[in-house]
């Protein structure tokens, strides 16, 4: 028998709202009860029919969910992940950035080990993600991870100071450093580099490569990994959010699957 998931979405910006159509596109056993944003006026109109609006952590546990997505911010997962972890919700986090201050972290893995939840990393914007972690498991040497994204999608971030976006005519790499700095400096485009390092060799031994392309019309990651398994190299393209270049699709159909796989038959 299928189980039906209860979410509470934190954020209704592009990626919520494109997992909240997938989802009802797709018929998936998951019905959103909750979304939590500061302002109501922000869900006004486009409130999937039978959720709240949830007003902030202290209010999560009155929404019955089973599940809560952040999908706002870096600022918004620790608050947000104790509320739910505590109130026996499992808690997935798409800023991933925020878990690389060790201290977050490890008071969140605590907080779910304590009350018997989870703590989701799904994989956002990339894949291979799972066969990453699995040569963890024998020991990695090394561990780079290259994004190119548009030159416009890096507008709005440091980017701006270290090159010339509008008048580049050719790919620049503007950042070169660990992931704990890449997703420090660029919590919105350098997420993955999280997520990366926490499935391989950690925040500050994993290498990131920024680079801005005026010519690409798609967010494109090259991971590199060696180690003891052998040597692996993950190459992804994704079409960005048409509401948020900074964003790729990928990460809402990863929501997606995760979803899908807590409450089908068949897991993949």
């Amino acid at each position: 028998m299928s189980t039906v998931e209860a979410i509470c979405l934190v954020g209704w910006g592009a990626i919520g709202q494109r997992v909240a159509a997938l989802l009802k596109a797709r018929g998936a056993n998951a019905r959103i009860v909750g979304i939590a944003v500061r302002d109501p006026k922000e869900v006004e109109g486009t409130m999937p029919e039978g959720a709240v609006h949830v007003t902030g952590p202290e209010t999560l546990a009155a929404t019955g969910a089973t599940l809560v997505i952040e999908a706002a911010s870096r600022e918004s997962v620790l608050p947000f992940a104790r509320a739910a972890l505590t109130a026996g919700m499992d808690f997935a986090v798409t800023s991933t950035s925020a878990l690389v201050d060790v201290a977050v972290l490890d008071e969140l893995v605590e907080t779910a080990r304590r009350n018997g939840r989870k703590l989701i990393v799904p994989p956002g914007a990339l894949g291979g993600i799972d066969a990453l972690s699995a040569a963890s498991r024998l020991g990695l040497d090394g561990v780079e991870h290259v994004i190119t994204k548009p030159a416009r999608a890096w507008l709005g971030t440091p980017a701006e100071e270290r090159c010339r976006l509008a008048d580049l005519t050719e790919a620049e790499t503007f950042f070169e450093g660990s992931a704990a700095e890449a997703a420090t400096a660029f919590p919105q485009n350098a997420n993955v580099a999280a997520t990366t390092s926490l499935a391989g060799i950690g925040v500050q031994r994993t290498r990131v490569r920024l680079v801005a392309d005026p010519e690409a019309t798609e967010n494109t990651h090259r991971i590199h990994a060696t180690g003891a398994f052998g040597k692996m190299e993950i190459c992804l393209q994704n079409r960005p959010l048409a509401t948020n270049p900074k964003s790729s699709e990928m990460t809402a159909l990863n929501l997606v699957r995760m979803i899908e796989n807590r409450t089908g038959a068949l897991v993949l």
